[in-house]
């Protein structure tokens, strides 16, 4: 792809995919309804692998026959990693909410930042030195968000009983989400300069799926015997934010640094949490708000030019 045709379709790529991962919360939650979420999230995957199948096994058979054994070895790594970040994330929204699971999923961008100089050697600049303490204050707003009340003062439940909330093990769950969501951006990074598009995700989008389908057992859970409309929600979710909004990351990584990439995905709290005001009827918290203000400040300084 030349330049101009370059310059024109990555804005276009990156706004489609902000617009088709936000609605994955609002998804989620409607299948949550009936569907465990590890269930949700194995056959997200399966069903996104399952829409590929036909093309990559196709036009692109010669390719994955010619993966490598570091190629498929990273591929796999890359997969468990976003068996993980789907199995955490998703299972945060069960107890916190849809404001908070996003905002701090989303802090993917801090961590890939502090990793890439070790597994890129892409250096620490000043403005990540600067970013990242605004940033971790606003996580700790967003962490204390449903056990503090923020009126003429800050109210705080007992730290014992913090520990034990719901809210705050639904807050971690979704940190836990950034933290696999990073590894698999910077796997990405790698692979993306050697692979096309549709082989690399057929590869990685399969082994998560295999991953999630393993967690699934091993919890106890199936995927059968829930009502048609839960599974329309959970191929909806993985035609649009997995096949639409996750592909268009995927894609931009052959082309944008990781931290840039992954400074794209700030784009979601600000949609997820329109939806979920107006579709969910979920009104954020004052400090959940300003945690998330200071969260999107801080990668924003972070992920700046040196």
């Amino acid at each position: 792809m030349n330049d101009s045709r370059l310059r024109f379709a990555l804005p276009i790529a990156i706004i489609i995919g902000i617009l088709a991962v936000s609605t994955a919360s609002i998804f989620i939650r409607f299948a949550q309804r009936e569907a465990h979420s590890l269930v949700i999230a194995a056959l997200r995957l399966a069903f996104a692998t399952l829409a590929l199948a036909p093309v990559a096994l196709t036009r692109y058979r010669n390719e994955l026959i010619n993966f490598t054994r570091k190629e498929v070895l990273l591929g796999f790594i890359s997969g468990i990693f976003l068996a993980v970040h789907f199995a955490t994330w998703i299972s945060s929204l069960e107890f916190t909410s849809v404001a908070n699971s996003v905002v701090l999923v989303s802090t993917g961008p801090l961590w890939v930042a502090l990793l890439a100089p070790i597994f890129l050697k892409e250096p620490l600049t000043k403005p990540l030195m600067f970013g990242l303490p605004i940033a971790f204050l606003g996580g700790a707003l967003i962490g204390l968000s449903d056990s503090c009340t923020l009126d003429q003062s800050l109210v705080c439940k007992p730290f014992s009983d913090i520990l034990e909330g719901e809210a705050y093990h639904g807050n971690f769950l979704a940190l836990a989400g950034a933290w696999a969501l990073a590894g698999y951006i910077i796997i990405g990074r790698v692979l993306r300069g050697k692979l096309s598009l549709i082989p690399y995700i057929f590869m990685v989008y399969g082994f998560a799926a295999i991953v999630l389908f393993g967690f699934m057992v091993l919890a106890g859970e199936n995927p059968f015997g829930l009502s048609p409309i839960i599974y329309l929600w959970i191929i909806l979710l993985a035609l649009l934010p997995q096949l639409v909004g996750h592909t268009s990351y995927n894609w931009a990584l052959r082309y944008l640094p990781a931290a840039l990439v992954s400074t794209i995905t700030l784009g979601e709290p600000i949609g997820s949490g329109i939806l979920a005001y107006y579709i969910l009827k979920e009104i954020p918290t004052i400090l959940t708000i300003t945690g998330g203000v200071l969260i999107l400040l801080g990668i924003l300084i972070s992920t700046r030019p040196k």
